[in-house]
């Protein structure tokens, strides 16, 4: 079952990892998605104009730490591929990061989403963390279609449509957060996050991410990172109320 009409998809590769690109391929293939690469951005070679594009004092009070070159190439790549989405001629678009581990039912799950396009703005299709997931539509093969109520990074895999990737592609930038703690945050972007529970796209543990964190943050003294703390209390609580409020919109809904 291959992916239906109306739906870009986007690898996010740098152009020294090779392997990489081949074993996505590979697998997009068996599902017969095509796609199409996009470029990565290296954060060790970043331009001037690209580094301009990190607001360094709002991220350091944000997350407590520097970021590493890495993060700012990983959240300078998303952020082109979902301008690109903004621009396709799709209403929907899948982004993927290239060490990826797609699911079977991976077809199977995008399309039953695009047949249910009131539901979702923004969904999730990976996670680190569990976000703590409440159902709010059971889709087939077990799956359900969530909120969440709790943080869950991780950029691996995500499909949005044309009203989510313009709010995100305005704004976005300056970057002052690492991309997966940025771009789920409904309250902000005003539109409907959800995602996909269990994830039907797990992220690769064993690989080092090549346009991640390549080298570890360096976190700012303790006292400095009282800021950080409070940002981030705001930011859980605005996230479980906004989560709340979805439940009770999508019980409307139904």
């Amino acid at each position: 079952e291959g992916l239906i009409q109306g739906v870009s998809v986007y690898v996010i590769n740098l152009d020294r990892s090779q392997d990489r690109l081949e074993k996505i391929s590979l697998q997009l293939q068996e599902l017969d998605f095509p796609f199409q690469r996009i470029s990565a951005v290296d954060g060790k070679i970043a331009t001037p104009e690209q580094n301009q594009r990190l607001n360094l004092s709002l991220y350091k009070k944000r997350h407590g730490k520097l970021p590493t070159p890495g993060e700012l190439g990983c959240y300078l790549s998303h952020y082109e591929a979902i301008c690109m989405a903004a621009l396709s001629k799709n209403d929907f678009t899948l982004v993927l990061e290239d060490d990826a581990i797609l699911g079977i039912g991976l077809a199977g799950t995008i399309n039953e989403l695009v047949s249910i396009p009131n539901t979702w703005d923004f969904v999730k299709l990976s996670g680190v963390h569990s976000g703590t997931p409440i159902s709010v539509k059971p889709l087939p093969k077990g799956e359900s279609l969530s909120v969440l109520l709790t943080k869950c990074t991780g950029s691996s895999a995500y499909l949005l449509n044309r009203k989510a990737s313009i709010a995100l592609r305005e704004g976005l930038l300056p970057m002052s957060l690492p991309i997966d703690h940025e771009f789920d945050k409904g309250w902000i972007y005003k539109f409907q996050v959800r995602a996909v529970i269990p994830f039907p796209v797990k992220h690769n543990t064993e690989a080092e991410s090549t346009i991640g964190n390549s080298t570890k943050s360096l976190k700012l003294p303790s006292r400095q990172r009282i800021p950080t703390h409070i940002y981030r209390l705001i930011t859980e609580i605005r996230r479980l109320v906004y989560g709340l409020g979805q439940i009770v919109r999508s019980l409307l809904q139904n």
